[in-house]
């Protein structure tokens, strides 16, 4: 963009300088022309009789050049009449919404009865011994982030509490007291 503006600039500095060149050099040759030297005076020789005196000749009359005439002026329209303010417009009334009603509240349905925890289902009769604790322990901790350290406290709590809850989590209460509140050494729940 700079290089544009660079050789623009240049451009126009040639051309006016040599437009200015050759304007000077139609002023000097003009000016030849016009100023031609006056003819030689001529001496009056002895000879010759004297040229009588001649009147003066009347000066040229003066050159007149025209005026212009300036353009006849348009005509303006006549004013027109002063406009009427116009009156202000009618007041827009918006609806106003009808109160809301309030209803009367409705009443929360009785919570469910607690129910006491189900004994361990007679069908199936307690496992008796470690061999019988690691199949259903190893349901229990199917879904288990770490299954050995999970396995291994499900056993122990299913050898001493001969019961391992139903599902992958929680139900803990259906196996009674002893499995639901078993602890470690440092005070957390054992059994998962």
């Amino acid at each position: 963009m700079a290089l544009k503006v660079v050789m623009l600039l240049a451009l126009s500095s040639f051309f006016l300088i040599t437009t200015r060149v050759s304007s000077w050099g139609e002023e000097l040759f003009v000016k030849d022309i016009t100023q031609k030297a006056p003819p030689p005076p001529i001496k009056a020789s002895e000879s010759s009789p004297p040229a009588p005196a001649t009147e003066a000749s009347p000066p040229p009359p003066p050159i007149y050049k025209p005026v212009p005439v300036p353009p006849p002026a348009k005509k303006l329209p006549p004013p027109s009449p002063p406009l009427k303010a116009l009156p202000p417009p009618p007041p827009v009334y918006k609806p106003v919404p009808p109160l809301p009603v309030k209803k009367p509240p409705v009443p929360l349905p009785p919570p469910p009865p607690v129910r006491a925890p189900a004994p361990p289902s007679p069908m199936k009769p307690p496992p008796r011994n470690t061999k019988e604790c690691f199949p259903l322990c190893a349901v229990r901790c199917k879904l288990h982030s770490r299954k050995n350290v999970c396995l291994r406290a499900c056993v122990t709590c299913c050898d001493r509490c001969k019961c391992v809850p139903p599902g992958q989590y929680g139900n803990r209460e259906k196996c009674g007291k002893c499995y639901a509140t078993m602890t470690t050494r440092g005070g957390r729940l054992k059994c998962p």
